[in-house]
């Protein structure tokens, strides 16, 4: 074996030895994370530190707090938009909805909710379909700091005009910016629409089901773990749909290979939509 295959084969025993020590020590568990997005964020902490190497990084985090928490949130994905993918949101709008109109409550959960930007996507929609008062989304992810800002509802005024595009993609119904104030930096989604969210942490790899759902949106999470935890987070995911309820992956994302793809229909394939059947 080469000096270079030597010091990868070192460097993934090092990763190990690292994801080991942080579920030992926070209960977090990365030990199941592609390896390849697990390592590209610990090159670049140990790159903005000027740290050497891995196992200087797990020093680190058993002797100093703040920098486990620090690399924590460095683990957290958190790349979103709103409106993301618009034809999904047209799908949700058009052909999703309609079939939980009947509903006396309608529960929804964003599994790994990151910013809330999907979130209060999904507020809008609620709202312009006459449908907010009687649902109630569960926002959840596995970062607390994460959730902090997303309880805020304040996203970049730069983002907002592509913020705009998309939502009239995906069928918008109002004025785009009647549903927010801005500063010189910030747009402030009106609390309107927080009324009927509940922020939670809960994370996909350790916690169990705590509700019952129609409807579960849980896009580009899943493209980060590898095959043997998609099948165990896709069993916690099915547990919690209610019978002929709605899972939502993203665009990378597919059921074909899992197990559970026979308890569901291919509902709308092009927008990774599948309803439950028993």
């Amino acid at each position: 074996m080469g000096s270079r295959g030597r010091k990868t084969e070192y460097e993934l025993l090092e990763l190990d030895i690292l994801l080991e020590t942080i579920y030992r020590i926070s209960s977090y568990d990365f030990r199941q994370y592609n390896r390849a997005s697990i390592l590209r964020r610990v090159y670049n902490r140990m790159n903005f530190d000027g740290i050497a190497t891995i196992t200087r990084v797990t020093e680190k985090i058993l002797h100093e707090q703040d920098f486990l928490e620090t690399l924590l949130n460095d683990f957290s994905i958190s790349v979103t938009e709103m409106f993301r993918n618009p034809p999904f949101f047209y799908a949700l709008r058009r052909e999703v909805l309609p079939k939980l109109r009947h509903l006396s409550e309608i529960r929804i959960w964003h599994a790994g909710c990151a910013t809330g930007e999907e979130v209060f996507s999904m507020a809008i929609l609620l709202k312009e379909e006459g449908l907010i008062e009687k649902s109630i989304i569960y926002a959840t992810d596995m970062n607390e700091e994460t959730l902090e800002k997303a309880k805020r509802g304040a996203f970049p005024i730069k983002r907002m005009q592509d913020y705009t595009k998309n939502y009239i993609l995906a069928g918008g119904t109002d004025a785009f910016a009647e549903y927010y104030r801005t500063d010189s930096r910030y747009a402030y989604f009106h609390s309107s629409l927080l009324e009927k969210i509940i922020f939670a942490q809960h994370n996909l790899v350790t916690d169990q089901s705590f509700n019952e759902f129609h409807l579960i949106l849980c896009r580009n999470v899943l493209i980060y773990f590898t095959p043997e935890l998609q099948t165990k987070v896709h069993a916690l995911l099915y547990e919690s749909l209610g019978k002929e309820g709605f899972l939502c992956l993203g665009d990378k994302e597919t059921l074909k290979f899992e197990e559970v793809v026979t308890h569901y229909n291919e509902f709308i394939e092009d927008a990774r939509i599948y309803q439950k059947i028993n």
